[in-house]
């Protein structure tokens, strides 16, 4: 399996893995990810070995990458297995030129599904998969098209193993505010933010904020703001976030890759989408709420805090969670 980012993409891509496993009981993938992403493939029991790349790193310098070890020890992880066949479920050139380091059949979208349209020249099979939906569902048509079984009509199982996630030593109730994301205009107002956590301290539950770099943690302490229940958690890799959702009793989220991973996690969220389109890549899951602007409207036009906190309390009243 060839998919290497983003977050969300990657974390979209597990369904289609369960889907698999159910037709072929004892199938495993080895899936070459980013290594920033690299955690995510390990938790799905259809996974037998994640082969890192750096693609994001590699690309400043791709002539020198090229001509020393990384590239080469790439290389190398391809041709120890006998592969059946070679899946790019990105799309892309740079995927699917990740395909010709192995000697295996290479699949992968038609010219007319693939992001980058030139992708589907490097591959020997390639297979149709309409555009206009969901991008789980599109992975979930190409892998039984590729390998030739029935594609279910069950709702995504993301097929995580949550036995591989450690153990969150928070007990009782407990938010998570996923406030960090990649665009200025992907950001809730944190005004907003101080008011949501006022909401949910008023109502009894404990608040928790993780982030993964300076700007997110500096953000995180503007919105904890010195209130009391409200946790800047400490640096966390992804798979000691991913326990921590386990455990949440709900979330709020922006448009970033720990909503989705709320979403595979089965944790009820409400995703706030201001400059984007949920539509085809929005959180999809059982429990998941989107909140949006109205089509032509600024940014979270309309996504205030009550609103948000009213539509999170009708899941927790709900028994949600």
């Amino acid at each position: 399996m060839i998919k290497t980012s983003s977050m969300g993409d990657v974390i979209h891509t597990l369904p289609a893995l369960t889907d698999a496993l159910r037709a072929m009981p004892g199938l495993r993938f080895d899936w070459v990810v980013e290594e920033a992403f690299a955690e995510i493939p390990a938790w799905h029991p259809a996974v037998a070995r994640v082969i890192p790349v750096a693609l994001r790193r590699w690309r400043r310098d791709l002539w020198h990458t090229l001509r020393t070890a990384p590239w080469r020890e790439l290389k190398a992880s391809l041709r120890e297995q006998h592969y059946t066949a070679a899946v790019d479920a990105q799309g892309l050139l740079k995927s699917a030129w990740i395909g010709l380091l192995q000697p295996a059949p290479r699949m992968g979208y038609d010219c007319r599904s693939a992001r980058e349209p030139l992708s589907a020249l490097l591959y020997q099979q390639r297979f149709a998969v309409p555009g206009k939906q969901h991008a789980v569902e599109r992975v979930r048509q190409l892998l039984a098209q590729a390998l030739r079984y029935p594609l279910p009509a069950t709702p995504p199982d993301y097929g995580i193993d949550t036995r591989r996630l450690p153990a969150d030593a928070a007990v009782g109730r407990n938010l998570v505010f996923l406030h960090a994301t990649t665009r200025p205009d992907k950001h809730w107002p944190e005004p907003l933010w101080h008011e949501l956590c006022d909401l949910a301290l008023g109502a009894g539950y404990a608040v928790r904020l993780p982030w993964a770099d300076a700007l997110a943690r500096e953000r995180a302490e503007r919105i904890a703001d010195g209130r009391a229940g409200v946790e800047v958690l400490p640096r966390m890799g992804l798979t000691e976030v991913a326990g921590v959702l386990n455990q949440a009793t709900a979330a709020v989220a922006v448009d970033t890759g720990l909503g989705h991973l709320a979403a595979a996690l089965g944790v009820p969220c409400v995703s706030l989408y201001g400059a984007t389109d949920p539509g085809l890549i929005g959180a999809l899951g059982r429990r998941q709420v989107h909140l949006s602007s109205a089509p032509g409207a600024p940014p979270f036009d309309g996504i205030t805090a009550q609103r948000v906190w009213g539509v999170l309390q009708g899941q927790l009243l709900a028994g949600i969670g």
